[in-house]
């Protein structure tokens, strides 16, 4: 499975030892993101349940189990674009059917998100993580 780029972050956040450093940290791979044009973040692609406005654009390649996965996305809020960037790293470059094998809870608990976030970003957080598994489980005919 293709998850170098997760494994990266995961590493700097051991790193990083204080908790201001990994939010910036997150702000920071979160600015990294190409922005998403304004023609997509429509309703089909926004996520529900999420404070900030968040959209998903899926980009599958290929069909059935074996197509490739990969998003963009895009927030209105600097942490969330994190988040954001850390699920790309978490996710990009899987097979459908691997991502509806990723336990994110697990990895992402190795960042101790959550323990640090919000309640409202960690109910944001998981509906991300819903609509990227409702995205793959389509595209994996699941």
């Amino acid at each position: 499975m293709a998850r170098e780029a997760f494994e990266e972050i995961a590493e700097t956040f051991e790193f990083l030892d204080d908790w201001e450093d990994r939010y910036r940290h997150v702000i920071e791979l979160g600015r990294e993101l190409p922005p998403l044009d304004d023609a997509v973040k429509v309703p089909a692609t926004k996520v529900e349940g999420c404070a900030s406005q968040v959209w998903l654009l899926p980009r599958i390649e290929g069909e059935g189990p074996q197509a490739t996965f990969d998003f963009q996305g895009d927030s209105d809020a600097m942490i969330v674009q994190g988040l954001i960037a850390i699920l790309h790293a978490l996710y990009s470059g899987l097979t459908v059917e691997d991502v509806l094998k990723v336990d994110a809870p697990t990895e992402l608990g190795r960042l101790g998100l959550n323990d640090h976030l919000s309640a409202q970003r960690s109910n944001g957080l998981r509906a991300m993580v819903e609509r990227i598994r409702k995205l793959a489980g389509e595209a994996a005919g699941a």
